[in-house]
């Protein structure tokens, strides 16, 4: 069979759950179905931490085509490569195709329908546009949770339920599931001046990821227990992501809130197992990798109970009233305090993530493309 699939997002320099869905989902298409051919297109250079692996059943075309990318250098490559299948890994799907290729897209999750004023309007309008017509056109589309699944058919009724498919996310226990290097992990903290106890989050930062209320709740822990513990917010910057470095720098205890920038994978594993409390505000997610990955570090996890963080999570996390930081503040207290229960939480987190990994994810969504 001769697969098609549109990876340029693995060009960006901003690494995100999306990127590194595709970029998993690559290193095993190739092995599991070493018969089929899989077309890889992209516009520019991959990012040098994305880059997929060389397996020689995967042919990679490559170019940077000024305007319109998807719907005419792509459909143009589409035409003469006559694929049988065309994955999308987004909600985006070429308007002109032969009519013999079928079309899967994924989605990730419909944050643009609940928060459109987190987004640009530029944005807002394409995600809109791209959004409807992949769902209501395409032939099958894989939801990443329950969650995503329940929100394509709120906002799309008229998409068939039996067209989607729940296909749950993996994590890289390559990174997440090994023992301490407390040597490595000094260095990394060294390089990010970062000393002592630490909470952390650790993702993009914008809105949507509610770090307004992870401050706040850090100001009132900090206030009434007088703890030396620092916060580590780590990320690289998104759209509107201003107003919480504004509240970090209002914070009475700004000092203690440090803000190392981009992470890479490796510095992610680290960062994530030095970590005495790791906290996921989020307001809505697709489907939540982070969560596997602290799971999987031994970590206890603060989590907010909304969307799909709950599929992911299980029992294992503390969750929290998302737009409370009081009650975030007491969390992070008992977590802190208490050993019997930190050690009961990382106990269910390790259950919790037998249920996922990404060669599951990638079997399954390459079954059910290929179906």
């Amino acid at each position: 069979m001769k697969i098609a699939i549109q990876v340029a997002d693995l060009d960006a320099s901003r690494i995100d759950g999306t990127r590194v869905y595709i970029h998993n989902m690559l290193k095993f298409f190739g092995k599991l179905d070493p018969a089929s051919e899989f077309f890889l297109y992209h516009k520019n250079k991959f990012n040098p931490e994305l880059v997929p692996p060389d397996f020689p059943n995967y042919k990679i075309k490559q170019k940077n085509f000024p305007l319109f990318w998807t719907q005419l250098w792509l459909c143009g490559q589409l035409r003469r490569d006559k694929p049988d299948v065309l994955w999308m890994p987004m909600h985006n799907i070429p308007i002109l195709h032969g009519p013999k290729m079928k079309t899967v897209v994924t989605a990730h999750d419909l944050a643009y329908k609940y928060f459109p004023e987190y987004f640009p309007k530029k944005d807002l309008f394409k995600l809109n546009l791209l959004g409807k017509w992949a769902f209501t056109k395409a032939d099958k589309i894989i939801a990443i949770s329950e969650s995503t699944k329940k929100d394509i058919l709120k906002f799309y009724p008229s998409v068939p339920e039996s067209l989607i498919r729940v296909i749950y996310h993996g994590f890289d226990a390559e990174v997440f599931s090994v023992a301490r290097d407390f040597s490595i992990e000094q260095e990394v903290k060294n390089r990010m001046d970062i000393a002592g106890d630490y909470i952390l989050y650790a993702g993009a930062i914008q809105p949507r990821k509610n770090l307004g209320v992870l401050v706040d709740a850090f100001n009132l822990f900090k206030t009434k227990t007088k703890s030396e513990i620092k916060l580590v917010i780590a990320g690289e910057k998104a759209w509107l992501s201003n107003g919480v470095f504004d509240q970090i720098k209002k914070s009475p205890f700004q000092k203690d809130i440090i803000t190392p920038g981009r992470l890479t994978f490796s510095d992610m594993g680290h960062l994530v197992r030095g970590a005495n409390v790791y906290v996921y505000p989020s307001l809505y997610e697709g489907f939540g990798i982070p969560v596997l990955e602290i799971l999987a570090s031994r970590v206890p996890l603060i989590c907010a109970l909304n969307s799909s963080l709950g599929e992911a999570g299980g029992d294992a996390p503390l969750y929290f009233q998302e737009k409370n930081p009081a009650d975030l503040a007491e969390k992070i207290e008992l977590v802190l305090n208490d050993e019997n229960l930190r050690t009961e939480m990382i106990k269910k987190g390790l259950l919790q993530i037998k249920k996922f990994s990404w060669e599951k994810c990638a079997r399954e969504t390459l079954e059910y493309i290929k179906s």
